[in-house]
């Protein structure tokens, strides 16, 4: 018999966006785009930057359908995954929970955290003066 757990896949994502392995964010970084796509396709994308085993991707894929955060349906002998939500509402998901826990649910708080950070990186310069201590 199925438990309360199991029976809630697939019905939209259980989990939040900062619940993700940053393997698996990359996999969905890559997916947003393709709109849709095969373990395969997923691969191929991420290999360009970071070479992984194809059953590493496979795993990735198939706990993000688990979570709920793509969907996935057979294709032949593939699956072809679709995300569950954009990337849009990945970022304000991402963003609310960033200013629930750590801006006591301020968003003038982040904005003011943002702004302060932005000033102090906006005093460092960008390439540093050559040094004339050089024989």
């Amino acid at each position: 018999m199925e438990d309360n757990a199991n029976s809630n896949r697939g019905k939209g994502p259980r989990h939040s966006i900062l619940n993700l392995a940053p393997l698996e964010l990359e996999c969905m970084s890559v997916l947003w785009p393709l709109g849709e796509g095969t373990v395969r396709d997923i691969h191929i994308e991420l290999a360009a930057s970071r070479p992984r085993a194809y059953t590493t991707i496979m795993t990735i894929m198939d706990r993000l359908a688990h979570k709920g955060i793509v969907t996935r349906r057979r294709v032949g002998r593939a699956y072809r995954y679709q995300a569950n939500l954009t990337a849009e509402e990945a970022r304000v998901s991402a963003i609310e929970k960033i200013v629930a826990g750590f801006f006591g649910g301020s968003k003038e708080a982040l904005a003011a955290h943002l702004a302060a950070a932005a000033s102090s990186i906006d005093r460092v310069p960008a390439h540093p003066e050559p040094s004339n201590d050089h024989p």
